[in-house]
């Protein structure tokens, strides 16, 4: 049967329309289900709490579950890699650290990720100083005394590290480039033993995150002769940086960061990072952060673009560093 000719063009008109108001209906508003942390370490450590810090804040903020998952194995190169496979949607994300996305790519072989060309940044988490401490009964009272003393006494101390190629080690031979000094690694498979026996006398000297030891220094069991970094740790401010006792330009941060598979839309991306922002102006959440002991950027390092950056100079550092210094995980 023959339409009349406007009844036609009705018809069509509304059949045209249907696509385009199905397609519309369609269309994903991000999130609209379930985001995945990645962890590349157990549960309990430092980049662990940090994720189910924030995860708790941004559910809040976005509105939808966000779960930590903990994907271990191959000094965290697992997880990482994981997370690199993963499709570019934002629902599955990396919180890592400078051991994940700078130092393990440089040591480790066969690595399955490349930390700038596989990960979109999204946002600085917090950084913490390291420092350089020591069993209580070492001769030495300050750093131009332990510098001396290490001269006089070349490969006689002993420091210790959590597993080889990582910032324990990377720090200890900065340091004595910086300085000329000669001691040797004992290698450790966590920090707790490596702690105990540092506490015990075993051996002599720590290259640590301020995170991970000031319970120790502040209870007197260790000391501590000097932070590595620009400026005082604000939890110690009694410990000089090394700048100021004379040995310029030791400046080791370990630091922690979140990141989404290379491609992840940026309107994605700037969704996730106002979440973290939103998160660190909470007065609950700064709390928690700092008594692990690290600290939240500044609002301008909050950034993608600034995390980016910060980023690439990392790795610009410490991979020439450690290709010079022939540092390789084991």
């Amino acid at each position: 049967m023959k339409l009349p000719r406007r009844r036609f063009l009705h018809v069509a008109v509304g059949a045209a329309a249907i696509p385009a108001a199905s397609g519309i209906a369609k269309a994903e508003v991000y999130p609209s289900r379930t985001i995945t942390m990645i962890v590349a370490y157990p549960p309990g450590v430092g980049s662990d709490t940090l994720a189910r810090i924030l995860a708790e804040h941004m559910r809040g903020t976005l509105g939808q579950n966000i779960i930590v998952e903990n994907i271990t194995g191959a000094g965290g190169t697992t997880g990482t890699a994981h997370v690199a496979r993963a499709a570019p949607d934002g629902y599955t994300l990396s919180v890592g650290n400078i051991g994940t996305h700078v130092i393990s790519p440089a040591t480790y072989p066969n690595i399955q990720y490349h930390p700038l060309k596989d990960f979109e940044p999204v946002a600085l988490i917090a950084t913490s100083a390291y420092w350089l401490i020591a069993k209580n009964a070492l001769p030495p009272k300050d750093l131009t005394e332990l510098i001396a003393w290490l001269n006089a006494n070349p490969d006689k101390a002993l420091a210790a590290m959590v597993g080889t190629g990582g910032l324990d080690q990377i720090a200890g031979i900065y340091f004595q480039q910086k300085t000329g000094t000669r001691f040797q690694f004992v290698p450790y498979r966590g920090v707790a033993p490596a702690i105990q026996d540092l506490m015990a006398g075993h051996v002599d000297l720590k290259f640590d995150s301020v995170a991970a030891s000031f319970p120790y220094v502040r209870s007197g069991q260790l000391k501590a002769y000097a932070v590595f970094g620009k400026s005082r740790w604000s939890a110690a401010p009694e410990i000089p940086t090394a700048d100021e006792l004379g040995v310029p330009g030791l400046d080791v941060t370990f630091w922690f960061g979140l990141w989404a598979p290379k491609g992840t839309p940026k309107p994605v991306i700037a969704k996730l990072n106002a979440a973290v922002a939103e998160a660190f102006a909470d007065p609950t959440v700064r709390r928690k952060i700092t008594d692990l002991g690290a600290e939240i950027p500044p609002r301008e390092q909050q950034t993608t673009e600034a995390f980016g950056v910060f980023h690439k100079a990392e790795i610009d550092k410490w991979w020439s560093f450690i290709k010079a210094a022939g540092i390789k995980a084991e």
